[in-house]
């Protein structure tokens, strides 16, 4: 999946990072990363839309 912008404009303090490892079907390996919290979160509806007009929202 493609990042919402190449140069972010935040800061991250205390992030809390997810990070999954899985076995693929080819034998290879994959790794998934998630920030589930972060302290300088500031929620910004909408931003998504404005940054990537067009395409479909992640769930």
């Amino acid at each position: 999946m493609d990042h919402l912008t190449e140069y972010p404009d935040k800061e991250p303090i205390d992030p809390y990072i997810h990070v999954t490892v899985m076995d693929d079907l080819d034998g290879g390996t994959q790794v998934e990363w998630d920030v589930r919290s972060c302290g300088s979160f500031l929620e910004d509806y909408g931003r998504w839309r404005r940054l990537r007009p067009g395409e479909e929202i992640p769930r």
